[in-house]
């Protein structure tokens, strides 16, 4: 057994800290500090540091599971669990036509996963119904960034920018919680002389880090960045030359912000005009400034809108592409960047290329060794596939994500998965999704597997395997290459990860997200690589050798390169739009889909705790983790908690018009009066999105989990646990 560190990644957030892994006797891992990698610096959260905890053969599945007759998962074969499957999609596909099958993927799948899934569902099955947990984390941001700036990439420029900077304002991210270790960039910020602004209902560990913090309305985001563009207008800080020269349609913003006056943003907000006046000034003075947006502002029915009045903001003001300036979004997953890239999204192909556009379907099906027109056209965004199971979609074929704890509305979305005809799941465990399939697949894990990642730079990363998987445990791409030969395909699915990403290279080659002139070998000598990244024609016709040798562009010894260096910063002389401009979006204030009333007079907002990660499907399996935050909870103001005479600890129910879940109330000064905050890791009775709002954003198609009307019920409970006896409803009014 090899007892040498492997240099490597977390799997965890779209961080992608690095680490060290070293094989231990009872065929885990060891994790220890990997110092080199920029990012994380050697630091790790709990997370990080407890990730081979789920490695362990009595936490993870080991063996295949199909359903009895008795309704009951039992172990089998692979090769009775792969024909099972096979024979479900065949079935349905003969019976219902190819739309009938659906592909559902995750976030945390490698580059060539998420890649050889989008071919997979396309080539194989045939069928337009395709996409991924990843709509739900910063789809309007992508959506929004492509609109202003042509291109979405999470952060157009490294982390290592932000302390360098004048002023950076942090909206909805409660980063302390979901990225501790991105947190010593603010640190170093704040001690460099620089300014934090954070945005966020609650006083967060992430709010009290700042120097001023602003508390709005849930919703309401986007009425405060319009405020505050008109502010940045009356006060006379648009940087005219700028908006001139580099941006197009700025009239109509202009319009549209000057419609948002002060006094009417503090009505709608609560955010009060001196504290307006104070967030413009402090990000207006300094030489550089940034907009860092997370799920907060995104997560709404408007929050395509919501991101695009912070980008109006940060170009009225010259700060994208510029140095140590800009917008950038925080991507959540640990590869929500290249998941959506290479084509598990319901519009995109390989490259993030758009699956409607003939050109990008021309030389995507060249790679592939298909016609262009066998190609089906764009299918449903991720909610509506889920809603869509049972009737349209028939079988659904899922990986790495567990909807039935993650989606909104999830008591519904657990009917519709029950309803399927058919259901295959590919997990690490078995996830309270997983538990409903027909037929469940073991898989390799992070550290059992090399493959490649984005992390939210747009820095691509290779995470290595540092010990063999136990027996029973196959890969993702084992399995896709497995089941394509049983339907028929027997080539064009290899199971090695690097040929995967040769192929890779090949697709995206000349797309926005161009990975080309990247390689397994440059990943494993260099600290990743900032797509896009062209193949060098030179270099290519040298071959992989010459291309790997050669000295990068700042290497005197040569004036032509070979290789290139990759674009950690984008948009430094042009923006990715036709005539090189950015564009003003105008946007206007609108309300959130669901506002409190009568019935339900109290808002919701939703979010994560630091000991957890996402559903929870890996992190609740783990002892340290689950001491830290063993369950749900209900954070309360102690001025509604009055009114519903509950007291810290005593149970509380939240109801909208979706659902009902229960959890001890948790009573703070930190969130606003008329809001409550529940995280969303855990399934069964606390289940918070069982009340959350499925309305979608027109654009990115991004569910409305950050805001929805719900009452509070105080619930009393028998000494036993048994039982519940409603005795009060609370109205916020």
């Amino acid at each position: 057994m090899q007892n040498t560190a492997t240099p490597t990644h977390c799997p965890y957030c779209a961080l992608q800290c690095g680490m060290n892994l070293t094989p231990t006797p009872d065929g885990t891992v060891e994790v220890s500090e990997r110092a080199d990698f920029p990012v994380n610096r050697g630091a790790l959260c709990g997370k990080g540091r407890t990730a081979p905890a789920v490695l362990a053969r009595n936490v993870r599945l080991t063996s295949p599971l199909v359903r009895d007759a008795d309704g009951t998962l039992v172990p089998a074969s692979w090769d009775e669990a792969l024909d099972r499957i096979a024979a479900g999609l065949r079935r349905t596909r003969a019976e219902h036509g190819p739309d009938a099958v659906g592909v559902f993927g995750g976030g945390g799948l490698t580059n060539e996963k998420a890649y050889t899934l989008g071919k997979f569902a396309r080539v194989v099955l045939g069928t337009s119904q395709i996409d991924y947990n990843g709509r739900f984390c910063m789809s309007s941001a992508a959506a929004a960034g492509i609109k202003a700036f042509g291109l979405d990439r999470g952060l157009p420029f490294p982390l290592e920018d932000i302390p360098k900077s004048g002023c950076v304002i942090l909206v909805g991210s409660n980063l302390a919680e979901t990225m501790p270790p991105s947190l010593r960039f603010f640190t170093e910020l704040k001690e460099n002389g620089g300014t934090l602004i954070v945005i966020d209902p609650r006083r967060t560990r992430t709010a009290e880090q700042a120097d001023l913090h602003l508390a709005p309305r849930p919703g309401t985001d986007l009425a405060l960045a319009l405020g505050l563009l008109h502010l940045v207008i009356a006060e006379g800080r648009v940087d005219e030359e700028y908006v001139r020269e580099r941006t197009a349609g700025w009239e109509d913003a202009r319009a549209a912000a000057m419609a948002h006056w002060p006094e009417y943003v503090e009505r709608i907000t609560g955010v009060s005009v001196p504290q307006l006046r104070e967030t413009v000034r402090l990000f207006c003075e300094p030489e550089s400034a940034m907009v860092l947006t997370a799920r907060g502002p995104e997560q709404q029915s408007k929050g395509t809108d919501t991101v695009g009045a912070w980008i109006n903001l940060c170009l009225a003001t010259g700060r994208p592409g510029r140095p140590l300036s800009g917008y950038g979004c925080l991507t959540g997953q640990g590869n929500g960047q290249g998941g959506r890239e290479h084509g598990q999204k319901a519009d995109q192909l390989p490259g993030y290329r758009k699956l409607d556009d003939p050109a990008a379907r021309a030389h995507v099906a060249e790679v592939w060794g298909v016609d262009p027109d066998s190609l089906p056209g764009p299918g449903r965004s991720a909610y509506e596939l889920l809603d869509a199971l049972g009737t349209d979609i028939r079988s659904l074929l899922l990986m790495a994500s567990n909807p039935v704890v993650s989606a909104p509305r999830a008591a519904h979305v657990e009917e519709r998965i029950r309803s399927l005809d058919f259901l295959a799941v590919c997990d690490v465990v078995l996830s309270e999704t997983a538990a409903l399939a027909d037929v469940v697949l073991p898989v390799t894990q992070w550290a059992e597997e090399t493959g490649t990642t984005t992390n939210l730079e747009g820095r691509v990363l290779l995470r290595r395997r540092a010990i063999t998987p136990p027996e029973g445990v196959r890969s993702d791409l084992e399995i896709m290459h497995e089941l394509a030969a049983r339907l028929g395909v027997e080539k064009g699915f290899p199971t090695d990860p690097e040929e995967v990403f040769e192929e890779l290279r090949r697709a995206s080659a000349g797309g926005p997200a161009d990975y080309a002139g990247i390689t397994y070998r440059r990943l494993a000598e260099e600290n990743g690589v900032f797509w896009p990244c062209p193949a060098v024609e030179e270099a290519v016709e040298e071959g992989e050798d010459a291309l790997l040798d050669a000295p990068l562009p700042d290497d005197p010894a040569r004036e032509t390169p070979t290789a290139h260096p990759g674009t950690p910063r984008l948009f430094l002389d042009r923006f990715a739009t036709p005539d090189g401009r950015a564009r003003f979006v105008p946007v206007s204030h609108r309300a959130i889909a669901e506002e409190p009333d009568d019935e339900y007079p109290v808002l919701l907002t939703t979010g994560r705790v630091v000991a957890q990660y996402q559903s929870g499907a890996q992190t609740r399996r783990v002892a340290e983790l689950n001491a830290a935050a063993p369950g749900p909870f209900v954070e309360i103001h102690p001025r509604l908690a009055a009114r519903l005479g509950a007291a810290e600890g005593d149970p509380v129910a939240v109801v909208s018009r979706r659902g009902r879940a229960v959890a001890p109330a948790r009573i703070t000064n930190a969130i606003r009066p008329d809001t409550v905050f529940m995280p969303f890791h855990w399934p069964g009775e606390g289940r918070a999105n069982s009340l959350t709002n499925p309305a979608l954003d027109p654009t990115s198609r991004m569910p409305e989990f950050k805001a929805c009307a719900v009452r509070l019920e105080a619930v009393e409970r028998e000494a036993a646990g048994e039982g519940s006896v409603e005795r009060e409803t609370v109205s916020s009014r």
